[in-house]
């Protein structure tokens, strides 16, 4: 048996051993091969961090955990949330095993937990099995006075390697950090870029961080910088490892919340459910590329898309962030901003920081750029009020299915089908579940037409501030493509 043939054995054997799940099939009678799709199987394994959620005393977080209803998910499945070593305390505590924060409970039904005070950990989750596929995790924060006083919330999200963040700040009113976990049992070595109006920003000991094993490490992003920012860009770019990044943004005046990571650079983006109250909309775009970008703004309404009078356009100089205060954008109607190349297409990535609310009572919320729902996404946290579900189709129509499902403590799911016209956004009439007890979950799932891009705005008035927070509703990843493989004996006789 000559080399090739060995080389073609062995690659055949690795393909097998990777997806474990690809089958083998006999050729046909013609003696023809035939191409197969692809066939798309739940996931067998997921991985989320959640940041250590606030340094305020005063602070009350909830978890909430979930994963949708899946086909083909049989059999055994767990899931668990455990405090990263030395989260929140800076002390070890790998002589005693940790305690769970709260049980993921069966698919297709939430489950919460409760945590008071500053010394909330950050998390590390894994579920497998049957518990895997689509395994959405929540993390909402109130704080009741304070810098960033109001609602945080942000999604944990899935270990990688490359992060985008813009909409941070160094100014005076702002305390911004940098929150990065580990989740593994080796250590990660990460580099912090930060990226003002005027390009690349002196940084000290912003390179080779190492974040211990299974640890969380936050850094406050005016310690690593001498100047004051009004509008960065932060990058965190992983050297060895990987990691969970996230920015805590909070503020004197005007409360805090989350900034999650953006969606990867693109000439096209979408940045979904602009609340339809804010007072202020402030959109920070970023070119990483070698170019200046040229871009259309404008705002997919109920009615189709518009241009945002004396904003036509924007132009972002390379390697540095742009901003443009767009004002009270949504005048009383759902909307989100939809982005696209003048001309020739440059790569960017973008966020915007919306505000509610007037004089001393306003509150501050983050939306990132979004990937598209795609297959199926989930949201949690959800109340019988105080809960807006944005969805957009920027290109063509689509139809989509929203499922309700039962509430924590109680509760039958609920499902309609809603349909979106091309160029559109819809706060949609919500199916809330029937007997509904504690809150609930949103499954998002398009039926049919063009991508769809969807957030949720969760709103929890505290004395006069409309407190509340922003969540993008990405492809929740549940499934992965396998190749099937077909079995072709000729490769032995060449």
């Amino acid at each position: 048996m000559n080399r090739t043939t060995l080389s073609l054995i062995a690659a055949v054997a690795a393909v097998a051993a990777v997806t474990g799940l690809g089958a083998l099939t006999a050729p046909d009678a013609s003696g023809t091969d035939t191409a197969r799709a692809a066939a798309y199987l739940p996931v067998e394994r997921t991985s989320l961090v959640c940041p250590a959620p606030s340094t305020s005393d005063l602070a009350e977080t909830t978890y909430t955990s979930f994963t949708p209803v899946t086909k083909g998910a049989d059999g055994k499945g767990t899931a668990e949330l455990l405090p990263a070593d030395g989260a929140g305390t800076g002390r070890s505590t790998k002589k005693k095993a940790p305690e769970p924060v709260l049980e993921p409970g069966e698919a297709g039904t939430p489950v919460s937990g409760d945590s008071s005070g500053d010394g909330s950990p950050a998390l590390l989750g894994t579920a497998e099995g049957k518990a895997a596929p689509g395994w959405t995790v929540l993390q909402t924060t109130e704080v009741a006075a304070g810098t960033g006083r109001g609602l945080a919330g942000v999604n944990c999200a899935a270990p990688d390697t490359e992060f985008w963040f813009p909409g941070a700040s160094t100014e005076e009113s702002r305390t911004d950090y940098v929150h990065l976990t580990n989740p593994d049992d080796s250590a990660a070595e990460v580099d912090i870029e930060l990226y003002g109006e005027d390009g690349a920003v002196q940084t000290d000991a912003a390179e080779s961080i190492t974040v211990k094993p299974r640890s969380t490490k936050p850094l406050r992003l005016d310690t690593l910088t001498d100047g004051r920012h009004g509008d960065l860009t932060v990058h965190v770019n992983v050297r060895s490892g990987r990691v969970g990044a996230d920015v805590l943004a909070l503020d004197d005046k005007l409360g805090g919340d989350w900034l999650p990571a953006a969606a990867d650079p693109a000439g096209s983006l979408v940045v979904p459910g602009v609340p339809e109250d804010a007072t202020s909309v402030r959109l920070v775009v970023f070119t990483p590329g070698g170019a200046d970008a040229d871009l259309k703004v404008r705002l997919a309404s109920p009615s189709g898309l518009i241009t945002p009078a004396g904003q036509e356009t924007l132009h972002v100089k390379s390697g540095m962030t742009g901003a443009v205060d767009l004002g009270e954008l949504t005048r009383g109607e759902a909307g989100s901003l939809v982005l696209s190349p003048t001309s020739r297409a440059v790569p960017v990535v973008a966020a915007v920081r919306v505000v509610r609310g007037k004089g001393d009572d306003q509150e501050t919320a983050f939306i990132p750029a979004a990937r598209p729902v795609g297959t199926r996404a989930s949201v949690l946290g959800n109340t019988a009020k105080g809960t807006t579900l944005s969805l957009t189709a920027p290109e063509d129509g689509a139809k989509v299915e929203i499922t309700a499902s039962a509430g924590t403590e109680g509760g039958t799911a609920a499902t309609k089908t809603v349909t979106l016209k091309a160029g559109t956004t819809q706060n949609v009439e919500i199916p809330v579940p029937d007997g509904l007890k504690g809150t609930y979950a949103l499954t998002v799932e398009p039926v049919s037409g063009g991508p769809v891009y969807a957030a949720r705005t969760l709103a929890a008035p505290q004395d006069g501030v409309p407190a509340f927070t922003v969540q993008t509703l990405p492809d929740d990843r549940g499934t992965v493509a396998v190749p099937q493989a077909e079995q072709d004996l000729s490769v032995l006789q060449r």
